[in-house]
């Protein structure tokens, strides 16, 4: 019953942080701990179940912890290779291969450590299995909360749509990527359109010139549309930014100073979202955050590029607990030797 309370309470507080803010990451880790919370006392109330139905329970729970780690790091390590073969060996799309490669190589020593019964690897595998479970958890709670985010209902009282830009191919033609985006831009504003108002929605296309590019991807963004019969007086060009946080900071001036007080639909891709969002509530930008579909095999390294992104901008808190686990670790190391 405690388990049970306790869930309550971290949902409870899930429901005051949604009402608040969409855009916070404590909501995402009150989901995690009430849906923890709720699974630990799914567990306990297992023991009164029918006899036979237990012990299937247990086996089933046990084959998910044993198998599942095996299976999530085999199913990375493919995707890393895919990536490698289509995007290239850049550091970004080697994440997914290298979390797989780090899963086994936990695993592996925590097999090692077992089977030779050594108290040093068994500290060091123990540490490493808390450090592990710490990122782990944090990371279902982002993947989770941005799956949620993401299929939340489009507000109605928005004045604007802004599509964030990303780099150009040939230095001017619009790649795959952002039309994707920009696509999704227009499907929000003709969505917007129909719903009527004092006047029409301005569609925002924000992204400034990159040293490799010809244009601002803006200019080309707007192309895009253009030629594909979007009416060009509805576009508003935002064209000195560099990186996300610009966008967003450049398109709210815009916004302030064509309809102050507006609020605004912020288009990028799916994996980008949830942490566009929390970039956008920092910014002061009061806007709400949709995706483009990205393909699949894309997803798994540009999610973890994310949620690395987030979890090194609340890396007080984060590093702080992961060097008190190390900590901790150390400790055992010492007293086993």
């Amino acid at each position: 019953m405690i388990a049970f309370a306790v869930s309550a309470l971290f949902l409870l507080l899930f429901g005051v942080g949604l009402l608040r803010d969409r855009r916070r990451f404590g909501n995402a880790v009150y989901l995690g701990l009430a849906v923890t919370f709720l699974g630990l006392g799914l567990l306990s109330a297992v023991d009164d179940l029918p006899h036979g139905l237990t012990e299937t329970v247990l086996v089933l729970l046990l084959l998910v912890l044993c198998l599942g780690p095996l299976v999530l790091a085999w199913l990375l390590c493919v995707n890393g290779v895919k990536m490698v073969r289509r995007e290239g060996r850049s550091p970004a799309n080697l994440l997914s291969l290298l979390a797989g490669l780090g899963i086994f190589g936990v695993l592996g020593l925590t097999a090692v450590a077992v089977l030779t019964r050594s108290r040093v690897l068994g500290v060091i595998a123990v540490t490493l299995l808390l450090v592990l479970g710490y990122v782990s958890f944090l990371f279902l709670c982002f993947v989770g909360y941005a799956f949620l985010y993401g299929r939340m209902r489009l507000r109605r009282d928005a004045g604007f749509v802004v599509v964030l830009g990303s780099g150009l191919i040939g230095g001017r033609r619009v790649p795959p990527l952002l039309a994707s985006r920009l696509d999704r831009g227009r499907e929000m504003y003709e969505r917007l359109a129909e719903r009527g108002g004092p006047t029409p929605p301005l569609l925002v296309v924000s992204g400034g010139r990159g040293p490799d590019e010809e244009v601002p991807e803006s200019h080309a963004m707007a192309a895009y549309l253009v030629e594909r019969g979007f009416p060009e007086d509805r576009i508003v060009r935002e064209d000195r930014s560099r990186n996300t946080e610009e966008n967003l900071l450049f398109s709210r001036e815009l916004m302030e100073a064509e309809r102050p007080g507006a609020g605004c639909v912020i288009v990028t891709n799916n994996f980008h979202a949830f942490r566009a969002a929390l970039m956008a509530r920092k910014a002061g930008v009061d806007g709400q955050v949709v995706g483009s579909p990205t393909a699949k095999y894309f997803w798994p390294s540009a999610t973890i590029r994310e949620f690395a992104a987030v979890f090194l901008e609340y890396r007080v808190v984060n590093l702080t607990v992961c060097a008190v686990l190390l900590g901790i670790g150390c400790l055992g190391l010492a007293v086993a030797g």
